[in-house]
């Protein structure tokens, strides 16, 4: 047998003026054939567990295409209608397939296609008919679609938030379409959308609401016939009508079985919504809290957060650090102007520069302060551990390390960077333990890596593309009614199965 592999994976943030291009793609990932088993198979992402599966199955795993890119803005048609070619083009030559294992994000926009993942997945079943298996995985934060349901066989989401557990569900994905393949499983999958936006601030899935939310899951697993459940928290910076949370149920040729174990995780998630609300801290207060805790205090930039597309060079908390003197502290910011400015002057020179704010008037002034340059370095370091996103390899592009008059550390970066690795500052000379305050452009994804050295870690509600306080952004789009935008309202759920 032959199975091939897909993968299209791009967040994206309609709230962000700058578009996503064919470049970003070209600067993450865009690859095809065997080039994607070098990539992917050693890696902590689901499509490592996909060439896991089928080895284990003893079954060819034929790579056809992946294309991934950093969150940030809405995909351009010409660059959506351009991977989508290559993407087909290269599924031609791929031969005679028995089935396929795909990899879509779930939150992908384009502006010729605002359910991009439906409509390439809905382009795919075309070509391949409809007796063909196809089997998947979605981020956990996925905004699914009717059209993404109707499209595959069964679809997976990651269940950790922190995405520590991609391969994982790789590896589950396999091995349901293995046992697909092999006559064993009739795989039959309904998705519910019950009207609830899951505030940022709440979606960490190892504690609070859902943590119990995951451990009803969890139980419905045991069941017979159960072979798999998802739980979509939804990604609320796409203005779309896909946005919000969602389930799915995948049972061994049950409809009925689904469509009801669907409606009761649907009914027991909406009974318990007002725990699903964000609770806000304010940029004063939690730099003022932490001042008197025992460091490092990890604050996290909720409204610049880099992994749901925001532009990185917020500079709220930064301004508020040096107000309140808070002392030894951290900061990472993009802005390539500035590394250029340290460049030039060289290690161990003095200059004043204006760094971060220059995206937009949504994440802060520039940063005006005197600085010294405490070195220049190409910022590409590894990361071995299981961290968000599956990522291994990081480049910043080249950085330049600041120090102010007030013990802050400035790492400007020439490139978006995420914060989820700590190899991104300890490769670098810089040593987490010694800050009192460590700023991480993020909500959850940084905590496996700041965790280990964080005494305490505050969720900030600082301004921007990526606010957690959903009242702020303007929604056109989206599904109405939906809490907690309107909150007088009753449930409706109505079940979907794949195939409509």
């Amino acid at each position: 047998m032959r199975v091939g592999i897909i993968g299209f994976l791009q967040e994206s943030n309609t709230f962000l003026r700058e578009p996503t291009t064919l470049d970003h793609f070209r600067r993450e990932t865009l690859i095809e054939g065997d080039g994607i088993r070098e990539r992917f198979a050693d890696a902590h992402h689901e499509i490592g567990g996909f060439f896991a599966g089928l080895d284990e199955a003893g079954i060819e795993a034929v790579p056809i295409f992946v294309a991934r890119a950093m969150p940030y803005g809405v995909i351009t048609a010409e660059a959506f209608s351009q991977l989508l070619e290559q993407m087909f083009a290269a599924l031609g030559r791929a031969g005679a397939l028995d089935g396929l294992l795909v990899a879509p994000h779930g939150a992908t926009v384009a502006a010729s296609a605002p359910d991009a993942d439906g409509e390439w997945l809905t382009q795919l079943r075309q070509r391949v008919g409809p007796q063909m298996p196809i089997i998947g995985t979605l981020d956990l934060h996925a905004n699914l679609s009717p059209a993404m349901v109707s499209a595959c066989n069964a679809l997976i989401a990651y269940r950790s938030n922190p995405h520590l557990d991609q391969r994982a569900r790789g590896l589950d994905a396999a091995r349901l379409l293995v046992r697909t393949l092999r006559g064993e499983v009739q795989p039959t999958m309904v998705a519910a959308f019950p009207p609830l936006a899951v505030n940022i601030e709440r979606q960490l899935t190892q504690s609070g609401p859902c943590q119990w939310l995951y451990e009803q899951a969890d139980e419905m697993l045991r069941e017979p016939g159960v072979l798999s459940n998802s739980i979509l928290l939804g990604f609320p910076y796409a203005d779309v009508p896909e946005m919000g949370s969602s389930l799915i149920v995948v049972t061994d040729n049950d409809r009925d079985q689904a469509s009801r174990y669907a409606d009761r995780l649907a009914r027991l998630w909406w009974e318990r919504r007002p725990e699903f609300l964000g609770d806000l801290i304010s940029i004063e207060d939690a730099v003022r809290e932490s001042a008197y805790l025992l460091g490092p205090t990890c604050l996290l930039d909720m409204g610049d957060n880099i992994g749901g597309g925001s532009p990185g060079d917020g500079t709220m908390i930064a301004h508020e650090l040096i107000k309140q003197g808070v002392g030894a502290s951290f900061v990472a910011i993009h802005d390539a102007e500035v590394v250029q400015q340290a460049k030039q002057a060289g290690e161990g020179t003095f200059l004043r520069v204006r760094v971060g704010g220059k995206n937009d008037d949504l994440h802060g002034p520039p940063l005006e302060v005197e600085v010294q340059v405490m070195g220049i370095h190409d910022g590409k370091f590894r990361e071995s551990e299981a961290r968000h996103g599956g990522i291994v390899e990081f480049d910043m592009g080249l950085i330049a390390i600041l120090e102010t008059p007030s013990h802050m550390t400035i790492m400007v970066t020439t490139e978006r960077t995420v914060p989820f690795s700590l190899k991104q500052l300890t490769t670098f000379g810089i040593q987490p333990e010694t800050y009192r305050v460590l700023v991480a452009k993020g909500v959850h994804a940084p905590v496996a890596a700041y965790a280990p050295v964080s005494k305490t870690m505050m969720r900030v509600n600082t301004p921007g593309v990526t606010s957690a306080d959903l009242e702020s952004l303007t929604y056109h789009k989206r599904r109405h009614p939906m809490y907690p935008f309107e909150r007088d309202m009753e449930l409706t759920v109505i079940p979907l199965s794949a195939g409509g």
